[in-house]
């Protein structure tokens, strides 16, 4: 299936986190928001300065060493315990993001980057909500 740009959404400053996906409109609960491909990377050649570390902060663990870096706005998502939207992995190198509630335009649309909405588990950051 191709892929293109999402017109629902839009990068900017995000208080206290840096960069974050934020609503370009009203999006529905149950909206596919993106659709991204991903690289797969071994976790080795991150640590091994290979590629540059900062991209240790934008990576999902994808398998038996290996994380995946979501291209698009996917991996600009931020964290949330109450997040707004969720992932998921379609096939080997695609994840999708969708709207689990309504999103107001200008909300900021975050993830748990746990999986499922439901897992508290700690995300190794302090979480701002």
């Amino acid at each position: 299936m191709p892929l293109t740009q999402s017109p629902l959404i839009m990068v900017k400053r995000a208080p206290g986190k840096g960069r974050g996906v934020f609503a370009r409109e009203d999006i529905k609960k149950g909206t596919e928001i993106e659709r991204v491909p991903v690289l797969v990377l071994e976790v080795k050649a991150l640590y091994d300065n290979e590629y540059d570390s900062r991209i240790l902060s934008y990576v999902f663990d994808w398998g038996k060493d290996t994380v995946a870096l979501a291209l698009g706005y996917g991996s600009l998502y931020n964290h949330s315990f109450k997040p707004n939207a969720r992932y998921d992995d379609e096939g080997r190198m695609t994840k999708i993001y969708s709207a689990v509630r309504n999103i107001k335009a200008g909300e900021e649309i975050t993830i748990n980057y746990n999986g499922e909405p439901g897992i508290l588990d700690d995300p190794g950051f302090e979480v701002l909500d």
